[in-house]
């Protein structure tokens, strides 16, 4: 029984690395029950408080997936017409298809600059943080699945 639990773990962890990416697939908590399935095994080679934690690091991590365009927007000097664009393509990205979710925030805040008064320059500006933003949520929630197979394979060998 312990091997299928390490195989299935295995493969969400593939999956968390893949939807770090892909983004149709909650990367981080695939890769966050992989380390409750090795819990599950006889090994049982994680503390309560370690589980805890890194349950509290993904849930943040998962929150911040929303919230990091939305930044990149303001820091790039967006407006709220475009920082509202970018929430609003993220929706109908979510909606649309992967890839909207990639190019929803960066349509939603140049519009919305647009649609603000500001110049096609500025709207420009906004999106390209927009997109910065989805970069570095992409490069956060992998950070977190590689931490969680190291501890995972350290765990199994």
């Amino acid at each position: 029984m312990d091997n299928i639990l390490i195989i299935i773990g295995i493969i969400l962890l593939i999956c968390g690395f893949i939807g770090s990416v892909a983004l149709f697939i909650p990367g981080p908590p695939l890769a966050y029950c992989s380390l409750i399935l090795l819990q599950l095994t006889h090994f049982r080679p994680f503390s309560t408080i370690f589980l805890i934690v890194w349950a509290i690091v993904v849930f943040i991590v998962v929150l911040l997936d929303y919230y990091i365009p939305i930044w990149g927007t303001k820091r790039f000097g967006g407006t709220r017409g475009g920082t509202i664009g970018a929430m609003i393509g993220l929706v109908v990205g979510l909606l649309l298809s992967p890839a909207g979710i990639l190019i929803g925030p960066f349509i939603g805040a140049f519009i919305g600059e647009l649609i603000a008064g500001q110049t096609e320059r500025i709207a420009l500006r906004s999106a390209i943080g927009a997109f910065i933003g989805f970069l570095a949520g992409t490069f956060v929630r992998l950070v977190v699945c590689g931490m969680m197979a190291f501890y995972f394979v350290k765990a199994i060998i």
